[in-house]
C-alpha cells in the first residue's frame, strides 16, 4: 500500500531534511518530501527569489496528491501552488508563514515594510554581506520583549546560530540573503476549499495579523511555543501530525 505524501516547503533558516528536524519522524507512515526551494543548495550558487518556479517545484512535488506543510517564506511557494492546483492538495499547513501580500493594508504589515523598504531600495549599491547584516539588525530591531532572535526574518541572529543544512560559509549565505526578493511582492491569494491550519509562536505582531486574517477565510489557527519554529517544539509538531491525520 501506497504511503500518503507529506511535502515539506522551508522558509530562509535552512532547506531540505535540515530544516524539518522533528518531522523525520513522520517517515515511517508517510511519504516525507523535504524540499530545496530555487537558489538553495550546498553545491550550486545562490539564486534570486523565483516566485514562480518554487511554485512550480511544489506542484511537481505533489504528484497525484499530498498534504502541504510549509514555513515561513516557504508559505508563498506553498500558496501559490495550493492556489493553482487545489484538487492535488489534501490539506495545508502554515507554520509563522510570511504571507505579506495578503495584509498588506494592515498596521504589523504596513510597519514591517516600512521598516525594510528602504534596505530592499539600495540592494544593489550594497555587498552582500552589508545586506545581510543590515537585514538581520532591522529585523532584530523588531522583536518584541521576550522575542526570539531573529526577528520577523526568520533568521536567527549571531554567531551561534544553529545551522540547518550543509555547513556553508557566511559568504555563501549573505549572498543567498541578498537575492532574496521583497516577501510584499509576491502574488499571493487565498487558497480556495483546502483545510488549512495555520501555526504560529504567539511572539510576533506581523504573523499573528496574518494568521487572523487567514482564519477569517476559514483556516484553523493555533498558537503554541517554539518562537519562529514552532514545528520544533513537540506541542507545535503534534498539532502538525493531528491535522495531516485528520484529513
Amino acid at each position: 500500500m501506497t504511503k500518503p505524501r507529506i511535502v515539506f516547503v522551508h522558509g530562509i533558516d535552512g532547506y531540505g531534511a535540515a530544516a524539518w528536524p522533528v518531522q523525520h519522524r513522520l517517515a515511517g507512515r508517510y511519504d516525507a518530501l523535504f524540499l530545496k526551494r530555487t537558489g538553495f543548495d550546498a553545491v550550486e550558487p545562490p539564486l534570486p527569489t523565483d516566485f514562480a518556479a518554487d511554485a512550480g517545484i511544489v506542484i511537481d512535488a505533489l504528484d497525484g496528491g499530498a498534504h502541504l506543510v510549509a514555513h515561513a517564506q516557504g508559505a508563498i511557494a506553498a500558496v501559490m501552488a495550493a492556489v493553482e492546483r487545489p484538487d492535488l492538495v489534501k490539506s495545508l499547513v502554515l507554520v509563522e508563514p510570511a504571507l505579506l501580500s495578503l495584509t498588506a493594508e494592515l498596521p504589523a504589515t504596513t510597519a514591517y515594510r516600512e521598516h525594510l523598504e528602504p534596505l530592499f531600495a539600495r540592494s544593489a549599491s550594497l555587498t552582500d554581506a552589508a545586506f545581510s547584516a543590515e537585514f538581520r539588525r532591522l529585523t532584530a530591531s523588531m522583536n518584541g520583549p521576550g522575542a526570539p532572535a531573529g526577528g520577523a526574518s526568520g533568521l536567527r541572529a549571531g554567531p551561534a546560530a544553529p545551522q540547518r543544512g550543509p555547513a556553508e560559509s557566511a559568504a555563501r549565505i549573505a549572498a543567498r540573503v541578498h537575492l532574496q526578493a521583497p516577501q510584499w511582492d509576491a502574488p499571493v491569494h487565498i487558497v480556495p476549499g483546502v483545510p488549512t491550519l495555520v501555526v504560529t509562536g504567539g511572539w510576533e505582531p506581523l504573523y499573528e495579523e496574518i494568521a487572523d486574517y487567514l482564519a477569517t477565510t476559514g483556516a484553523r489557527h493555533e498558537v503554541t511555543r517554539g518562537g519562529h519554529r514552532p514545528q520544533d517544539s513537540e506541542e507545535g509538531a503534534a498539532l502538525i501530525e493531528e491535522f495531516i491525520a485528520r484529513h
